[in-house]
């Protein structure tokens, strides 16, 4: 048995969180869960009370969130190389944590159509949408990769959600942007995290 139950969705945050296991390369048992039912069942809620997804069980230890997933796993399986040395982290939690913060804000208020403007705009912790792409952007610029010059955790924490705006045009003209993205698919466990949650999407209900 695998030391990691990993609980998903196929069409769900969870993606990001297979494609980090697939970076580790660790052995993972699957739990596909549903909305609405199993999601939010009394035996998953005693993991997430959330009832979302994803989750890990790692030898009996459950994280939720998918920030905290990618980087727990970073931690778990140092032999994969998807964290800098702790003194060397500065960059790596700056923009883990920009993604997991104001970048998702800014995300799903787009995407909703909310557009925050005076008071608003200056509590919110993104302040515009304009302001946020324009950030990471220069970062995507700076280096090869997010937070410098080898894959993280971070690349793929930041890195989905830049690919979820380029799939769904959310942003356009933004070559920095469109080039990380390029880089990110070109990996192989992108490529195999992909084509797994592509098969169970395909799949008929059962």
């Amino acid at each position: 048995m695998a030391d990691i139950i990993f609980y998903t969705n196929p069409r769900s945050r969870g993606a990001t969180a297979r494609w980090m296991l697939e970076e580790v390369g660790a052995p993972y048992e699957q739990v596909l869960l549903d909305y609405g039912t199993t999601m939010k069942a009394p035996d998953y809620l005693a993991i997430n009370p959330m009832g979302k997804v994803p989750a890990i069980v790692h030898k009996g230890r459950v994280v939720t969130e998918c920030a905290a997933v990618c980087a727990y796993l970073a931690d778990a399986f140092p032999e994969a190389g998807l964290a800098p040395p702790p003194p060397e982290r500065a960059a790596y939690y700056r923009w883990l944590f920009f993604a997991a913060g104001p970048l998702e804000s800014a995300v799903m208020d787009h995407y909703r159509k909310i557009v925050p403007v005076g008071q608003e705009a200056a509590m919110s912790g993104y302040g515009s949408w304009e302001a946020t792409v324009a950030a990471l952007e220069g970062a995507t610029r700076q280096s090869e990769w997010i937070a410098g010059d080898r894959f993280t955790a971070t690349d793929v924490y930041a890195g989905s959600q830049v690919d979820w705006l380029l799939q769904f045009g959310m942003v356009r003209d933004r070559p920095g942007l469109e080039a990380y993205v390029e880089r990110l698919r070109a990996r192989p466990a992108y490529q195999r995290a992909k084509a797994i949650d592509a098969e169970l999407s395909a799949a008929p209900a059962a």
